[in-house]
C-alpha cells in the first residue's frame, strides 16, 4: 500500500518548486475508490457531479448533504491511500457559518478528510469557520457549477482583464484564509497560469490548461461511461460505456438462446442424491 496522502503533504506541492503535478479524480462509491487508489491517484473528490453522472440530474444543484454523506461513506469504506475530499453541495454553506460547519462535519463523519466549496472572497467567513473547527478546506474558483443559473450556463470565466485579476484576488484571499489547495475551473490557459503563479498552495485545474499544479477529471468522463456531450477539456482514456453495453448484450443473447448458464456454471447434486430424486436417466415422456 502506498503512503497515505494527507492535507499537509498536498499543501506544499507546487510544480514551480519541482514537484510532480497532483492527480485528482472523482469517485462516488467503493469500487470507484478502489480503482482510483490502485491507479495511484493522489486525491479522490466525492464531487457533487454525483448529481449528473450517477443520479441523472441535469446540473449539480439537486444533491443534498445526505446524498453527499452517503457516497462519501461508500468511498471511505474502500480505505484509499488517496486523500478523500467531499464537495459541500449547493445551499449547504450559503446561509450561515453554523450551517456550514454542521454540514461539513456530516461529511467528515462520513469519511471525508477535507471539504471543497465554491466561490471566492465572499466565502471567506465560511472558510474561516471551517478551519476554526479543524476541517481542512479546498477552494474552487472560476467556473463554479453551483452558480450555473447566475452565470447563465456553463461558460468559460476570466476572459476579460478585470475578471482575470478578480480570480487572482479570489485565489490569494482563499490562500490567506487557509485553503490548502484551490480548484480552478473553466478559465483560459493563461489565467490558469496567472492564478497558479500568484499563490503558494497548489492549484488543481479542470479546463484551466496545463499550467496548474494538478488536474482533476470526472471518473465517468475519463473511463467513457458518461454518454453526454463532453466539455472540450475532457480526454477519454477508455470506452467502458461501449464495452459494457456490448457485454450486457452478449449476456442477454446467451440467456435467450440457453447458452448461459452452462453445466460448468451450475451446481450439481451428488449422483446418489440425484438418483433418489429420480433425476437420472431419460426424462419420463409427457402423458
Amino acid at each position: 500500500m502506498s503512503a497515505r496522502t494527507t492535507v499537509p503533504s498536498v499543501q506544499g506541492r507546487k510544480v514551480r518548486r519541482g514537484d510532480v503535478p497532483l492527480v485528482m479524480v472523482t469517485a462516488y462509491d467503493a469500487p470507484g475508490a478502489r480503482m482510483a487508489d490502485a491507479a495511484g491517484i493522489d486525491m479522490i473528490l466525492v464531487g457533487d457531479s454525483l448529481a449528473m453522472v450517477v443520479l441523472g440530474y441535469d446540473d449539480t444543484l439537486q444533491v443534498t448533504v445526505d446524498d453527499m454523506a452517503h457516497h462519501t461513506a461508500a468511498v471511505a469504506r474502500a480505505k484509499p491511500s488517496a486523500l478523500v475530499v467531499a464537495d459541500l453541495p449547493w445551499l449547504s454553506y450559503h446561509v450561515s457559518v453554523e450551517d456550514t460547519v454542521r454540514n461539513a462535519a456530516a461529511l467528515v463523519r462520513a469519511g471525508a478528510q477535507a471539504v471543497k466549496l465554491e466561490g471566492g472572497r465572499k466565502r471567506l467567513p465560511m472558510v474561516e469557520a471551517l478551519l476554526d473547527a479543524e476541517i481542512p478546506v479546498m477552494g474552487h474558483i472560476g467556473l463554479t457549477p453551483q452558480s450555473v443559473n447566475a452565470m447563465g450556463g456553463f461558460k468559460v470565466q476570466g476572459r476579460k482583464h478585470d475578471a482575470a485579476l478578480a480570480l487572482v484576488e479570489d485565489a490569494k484571499a482563499l490562500e490567506h484564509a487557509g485553503c490548502f489547495a484551490i480548484v480552478v475551473e473553466g478559465v483560459p490557459d493563461e489565467v490558469g497560469r496567472l492564478v497558479t503563479d500568484a499563490i503558494d498552495v497548489p492549484t488543481i485545474g479542470i479546463g484551466a490548461g496545463p499550467g496548474t499544479d494538478g488536474q482533476v477529471l470526472v471518473f465517468h468522463d475519463v473511463l467513457g461511461i458518461e454518454d453526454r456531450v463532453l466539455p472540450k477539456f475532457v480526454r477519454r482514456y477508455a470506452e467502458l460505456g461501449v464495452d459494457g453495453t456490448r457485454a450486457l448484450g452478449a449476456y442477454a443473447d446467451d440467456v435467450r438462446t440457453g447458452a448461459f448458464p452452462s453445466p460448468a456454471e451450475s451446481y450439481h447434486l451428488k449422483a446418489d442424491e440425484a438418483e433418489a430424486l429420480g433425476l437420472y436417466g431419460s426424462p419420463a415422456p409427457l402423458a
